[in-house]
This record gives structure tokens, C-alpha cells and sequence, in this order.
């Protein structure tokens, strides 16, 4: 993943999570969140894993390591997403993937709190314009329900995902800046976060019985290979480049691509307020994420930085 360019990292996770969304509609009907959670990463930890032993890439061995690869795991690659899997249950995929413009702020907020990562006031103005559009995607769905329950669980579930994410995320952040091998730590985290679902689920009493339809098992393949292990690679490749707060940039995309999925597939039919809140997400992230051009370099001082440089290359 080192290779690819950053934009081509941010392409990779946009492009394939705008229809993992909707792959995951497929998911959902069969069996429990907790258990198809569980399956889909337990599968995926177990290739990365294996890859590495094969390659005999080693594995972190000290116990705080684990520790912090299951914080990573449990709330990135598990309850985070049993949340989207239940979420999806009451509110189409593309409102769902909508509520993660959030990700920016809530991320970008907490390594302020946690690494001292200096937040600015248009960074937060951004992400609560982009709250105010996920208000008002959302608004539409409550007043036409006929039963708002539904509508607001679904709410509150893809809130719930943004927030697990979010810690997870920078959990991830901190394991990388530590230097734990990137591949087992994802491998390691993915299958952390599949023991805690499937734990969840053997404690609810859910049966562990695998559906049969050939639909379930071609999403599963989908999700495990390109939406859990190759988008991931890129997604922690590219935060660990340019930091947490702004790889959320990539909830800017997203939504709009799995808005267009659910219109197409699941029969969503979008109101103006739909569209005016997405492309008030999008502005918001988008100001969020904006970057302040650097002051122009002195002559002068660019001609010392360059001896500078010279002069440390003879020396090594």
C-alpha cells in the first residue's frame, strides 16, 4: 500500500465503501448483525494473519500491544459496525453512509483531546454545518414514517457507528505511531473485533447457522476482500500519511456515491431536503478539510536549506 499515491489510496476507499453499504443489505436479513459482523472479520483477520506467517512478517508479542490492537479491533472492526448492520435495518444504506460526514469532526476532535493535534475554528464550523446537513437527510425519513421508532433507531445506530469508529480510529492511529507492524496489526485488530461479536452473539443465545443463499455468501466475499482488508489498508495507510482528522475527507465522497446505489437498488426516492442536506455535508467537510496555502519561502532561506541539505548529503 506504500506504494499507491494518497489520492489513489482515497479512490480505493471511496469508490469500493460506496457500495459496501449497499452490499450489506444482503447481510443483514439472514442471520444477526453480531454473528455476520463477527464472520466477515473474522475471515478477513484470518488472511491478513496468515499472510503474514506465510511471509514471515512477526507478530507483536508484548501484552500492552494487544491491549491497544484490541481497543483498535473491538470498536473499528466490531461493535462499530454490528451499530451500521442494525442501522441498516430502519434507514436505507445511503442515509446511513451519509451519517459518516461526521467522522471528520468527532475524529478530528479527539486527537485535539488526545495527541494535542491542533484544531481550528473552521474545522469545527465545517463539521457542524456538515451535522446540519446529516439533520436534515434524515428529517424527511422521520416525517413520512409511519412508525418514527423505526426511523429513529436507525438514527441512533448510525450515531452509535460514527462514535465506535471514531475511537477505534484513533486507536489505530496510536498503534501505528508506535510501531507496530502495520499488516498484524490489522489482521491482529480484525480478528479482536470478530471474538467480541461472536462473543456478543453466543451471550444473546443467536444461532450460528450460516444462510445458504448464494447472495449472502458472494456479498461476504465482497465485504471480507475488498470492503474489509484492501479498503482498510488503504484507509490506515492514508491516516498514518496525512493524520486522522483529515482522512475522514473521505466521508465527503462516500455518501453521495451510496446515495446514488440506494436509488438505484433499493427503491430510495430522494426529497430536497435529501439533497440540499448532502451537499451541506459535502460543504461542511469539504471547508473542514480545507487546507491554509504556507507562506511563501525567502529566497534567501530556500538557498540556505538547499546548502543546508548538500552539506548533510556529503556528510552521510
Amino acid at each position: 500500500m506504500q506504494r499507491l499515491k494518497s489520492w489513489q489510496l482515497f479512490a480505493v476507499c471511496v469508490l469500493t465503501w460506496a457500495t459496501t453499504w449497499h452490499a450489506v443489505t444482503y447481510q443483514i436479513a439472514p442471520i444477526s448483525p453480531e454473528l455476520g459482523v463477527g464472520v466477515r472479520f473474522g475471515l478477513a483477520g484470518l488472511l491478513v494473519v496468515g499472510a503474514c506467517l506465510w511471509r514471515g512478517i512477526r507478530l507483536p508479542s508484548a501484552l500492552r500491544d494487544h491491549a491497544m490492537l484490541a481497543l483498535q479491533g473491538v470498536f473499528l472492526y466490531g461493535v462499530s459496525y454490528v451499530c451500521v448492520y442494525y442501522a441498516e435495518r430502519y434507514v436505507p444504506s445511503g442515509l446511513v453512509a451519509v451519517g459518516y460526514s461526521a467522522s471528520p469532526l468527532i475524529t478530528g476532535l479527539g486527537a485535539s483531546l488526545l495527541f494535542g493535534i491542533r484544531v481550528g475554528r473552521r474545522f469545527v464550523a465545517g463539521g457542524l454545518l456538515g451535522l446540519a446537513g446529516v439533520a436534515l437527510i434524515f428529517w424527511p425519513e422521520f416525517a413520512k414514517a409511519t412508525n418514527g421508532r423505526h426511523v429513529g433507531l436507525g438514527a441512533a445506530f448510525t450515531v452509535g457507528s460514527v462514535l465506535l469508529s471514531a475511537i477505534g480510529s484513533l486507536a489505530a492511529s496510536r498503534n501505528l505511531s508506535r510501531g507496530v507492524s502495520f499488516w498484524p496489526a490489522l489482521g491482529l485488530g480484525m480478528l479482536y473485533g470478530a471474538v467480541a461479536c461472536l462473543l456478543i452473539a453466543l451471550l444473546r443465545g443467536q444461532p450460528f447457522d450460516l444462510p445458504r443463499a448464494a447472495s449472502w455468501w458472494i456479498t461476504l466475499t465482497y465485504l471480507v476482500l475488498a470492503g474489509s482488508i484492501l479498503t482498510f489498508a488503504c484507509f490506515l495507510t492514508l491516516q498514518d500519511r496525512i493524520g486522522p482528522g483529515p482522512t475522514g475527507s473521505i466521508g465527503v465522497m462516500t455518501p453521495l456515491l451510496a446515495l446514488l446505489v440506494s436509488i438505484a437498488f433499493e427503491n430510495f426516492v430522494p426529497t430536497a431536503l435529501t439533497l440540499g442536506g448532502a451537499a451541506l455535508a459535502v460543504v461542511g467537510n469539504a471547508l473542514m478539510l480545507r487546507r491554509i496555502a504556507p507562506p511563501a519561502t525567502p529566497p534567501q532561506t530556500a538557498k540556505r536549506g538547499v546548502a543546508a541539505s548538500a552539506r548533510r548529503r556529503r556528510a552521510d
